[in-house]
This record gives structure tokens, C-alpha cells and sequence, in this order.
């Protein structure tokens, strides 16, 4: 059925593409350019079969961007985003910077872009690698319903995504921080510090970070029994700053006040030690505060907060990009890599006062 389909677009539509190709011969996209590219990897039946299939499609591979990934070093397209207003997050920038430095050890560089959303990333992505310019690309900030896996995918476009969509995730490569498990983490260490009433400042719903980290605190507190005494203190807004000192006054002015928050992200904890100060609590004692992040703010200010191993996110990209566009390495068409970790408690005089 493939087969067909792949042979009735190529005489529509004009010159077949590599991805008509490995739907034609039933193998991968990397099968059909290690075919091309390095015909020694591939058993000599399954050569035989795309080369037909390659022969009866008329396909024509670019050579213009073949000379280029065998002759210099990879290049790996990133999408780079604007700065957040009111925001201490420095996570995008941990990111990247990682992605470079452990590119370049792989012989790999990173092509950095952008884009105004999602849609046109994609298409600039399809345009970067079929032209040759990079040999695959980094997916960053994957939201539920995100199409840009399927886009690429159904465009051949190598990648590797941190973040996950929440259905057809199987189906590509991901590597993703646990956020669930961070924000309980989080629970857990003010439940061990003797905190019972504990608040939760989050985005909105339908973000895939931020409804689990807001899942993670509801589970670990239904899992200590302490959500019966925390009515009321779950409160959501933007991710800014001024967003987390509102919506910290407003727990701070119920008639049972939390004693411990766990905030989102550290923009949002930053914000409620403002909140916090200003009513001339005393930090760590009256009331404890845990970030989520652990950026440069957090440390200076000292807040307590999640620190995600971005470093090895990074490293797990770039080794899984490497292997996916077919270098380093002869098993490309392997199933794709899953990867979940799990962040680290970083305690500081926020929730350990004297520390």
C-alpha cells in the first residue's frame, strides 16, 4: 500500500522525495540517505530494494546538500526565543548554550533562527534541511497538542524534541524533565520541615510544564493528606514577577494562610518573596517559599528550587540527533529515545532559614 502511494504522488506531482522513497521501499528516511550516502551499512537486499524503488520514482537526491553534510561539520537548527518580560528565567539560555558546547564536541553546530510561532518554525526547519543547511533540528518548549512533531516528521526532517506532546509522543525522539515529580519533591521537603498548610502559585491551565508541576503539588498533598487543610491556596496567573507578588498577598490574606508555597517557576517564587517581605515576614521561618528552575535569582536571593539536569538534556539531544541523521553511528532507524529526569532539590534560607 505504501508502495503505491509513494509511486502515484511521484507521478502526480513531479520529482519524489526522500520520504516518498522510504514509504515506497517500507524502511526509514535514514535507511534511504545511508543508501545514498553510505551504501556499506545497509544490508545488500534492503539496498537493492530502495534502489528500485529510488530508480522507478526517478528520485534525484540534492547534492548540493549532500556535499555539505559530508564535508563539513553538521550544522543543528535551533529556534531562538524573544526574552521574557518580568522574568528571571534562564533556563532557554542553559539550554542553548549546552546544545553548543556539546555539539561541538560531537562536531556539530548550532544554527540558531526565529520564527514568530510554532508554524512558521516548522516550515523554516522543512526549508533548512532540504536545502542543506542543517542536518537536523532541536525542538524546544513542546506544548500538549504541539503539531510541529508531525509536521517534521511527515516532512523527513530529522529531530529531537525537549518535551513531549501529550498523545503520539511514542512515535519521537524526547527527552523531558519530570515537572510533576519536581513539584512534589518540593512538597516533600516542607512536609519534612513541618509545614501542613502548603500553597501552590501556577500558571494557567493548558501548558504541558505547568499543569504538571500543578499536578505534582496536588498529588503529593492528597498523598500526605494535607489537601482537606489546604483549601483556597491554589492560585494561578501570568509568569511574571508582579503576577507572583499578587497572587502570594492574595494566600497571605486568607483566614488560614499557608505556612509553605511551592511556586511554578522561580519568576513567580521571586515575586512572592517580594510579597512576602513586604509584610515584614521573616523568610524561612514565617513562611517558606520553593522555586522551580534553580536560575542565577534563586541562588542570590537565596530560594529554594528545582534545578533540572539541563546539561544532561543537552548532551542526550545532541547524542540522539547524532544518531538519528545517521553519523557516529549504524543503527539510525532504531526506535526512537524516551527519556524522563528527574529534577534536584536545591535548599536554601528560603525554606532552611540560617542557611
Amino acid at each position: 500500500m505504501a508502495r503505491e502511494s509513494g509511486r502515484a504522488r511521484s507521478a502526480a506531482g513531479g520529482s519524489a522525495t526522500i520520504l516518498q522513497v522510504a514509504e515506497a521501499a517500507g524502511v526509514s528516511r535514514q535507511t534511504v540517505s545511508n543508501v545514498i550516502n553510505a551504501p556499506h551499512r545497509v544490508r545488500q537486499e534492503t539496498r537493492e530494494r530502495v534502489e528500485r524503488v529510488i530508480g522507478e520514482l526517478g528520485y534525484h537526491p540534492n547534492r548540493v546538500a549532500r556535499w555539505l553534510r559530508v564535508s563539513s561539520p553538521g550544522m543543528i537548527g535551533y529556534r531562538i526565543r524573544p526574552v521574557a518580560e518580568e522574568s528571571v528565567a534562564s533556563i532557554h539560555d542553559r539550554f542553548l548554550h549546552t546544545l553548543a558546547e556539546f555539539g561541538e564536541a560531537s562536531d556539530h553546530h548550532v544554527l540558531v533562527f526565529t520564527a514568530s510561532d510554532t508554524e512558521e518554525e516548522a516550515d523554516r526547519c522543512t526549508a533548512l534541511c532540504r536545502t542543506g543547511t542543517v542536518s537536523g533540528v532541536v525542538l524546544y518548549d513542546l506544548t500538549p497538542y504541539d503539531t510541529r512533531p508531525d509536521r517534521l516528521t511527515a516532512a523527513g526532517v530529522p529531530f529531537v524534541a525537549f518535551g513531549r506532546t501529550a498523545a503520539g509522543a511514542d512515535r519521537y525522539s524526547w527527552v523531558d524533565v519530570d515537572n510533576s515529580a519536581g513539584t512534589a519533591i518540593a512538597v516533600d521537603h516542607l512536609v519534612a520541615a513541618g509545614h501542613r498548610r502548603i500553597g501552590f502559585i501556577g500558571w494557567p491551565e493548558g501548558s504541558s510544564v505547568g499543569d504538571a508541576r500543578a499536578r505534582g503539588w496536588l498529588e503529593a498533598m492528597d498523598r500526605h493528606g494535607l489537601l482537606a487543610g489546604s483549601h483556597r491556596l491554589d492560585v494561578r496567573g501570568p509568569d511574571t514577577m508582579s503576577s507572583g507578588t499578587r497572587l502570594m498577598s492574595e494566600l497571605l490574606d486568607r483566614p488560614s494562610p499557608p505556612t509553605g508555597v511551592v511556586a511554578a517557576t522561580d519568576t513567580l517564587g521571586v515575586g512572592a518573596l517580594h510579597a512576602v517581605r513586604d509584610r515584614g515576614l521573616l523568610l524561612g521561618r514565617d513562611i517558606a517559599v520553593v522555586g522551580f528552575d534553580d536560575t542565577p535569582a534563586a541562588s542570590a536571593l537565596g530560594l529554594t528550587s528545582l534545578r533540572q539536569p539541563i546539561e544532561e538534556v543537552g548532551q542526550l539531544i545532541i547524542t540522539e540527533l547524532v544518531r538519528l541523521t545517521g553519523r557516529d553511528t549504524e543503527d539510525a532507524a532504531a526506535a526512537p529515545m524516551n527519556r524522563l529526569l528527574e529534577p534536584d532539590l536545591v535548599a536554601r534560607a528560603s525554606t532552611v532559614p540560617g542557611r
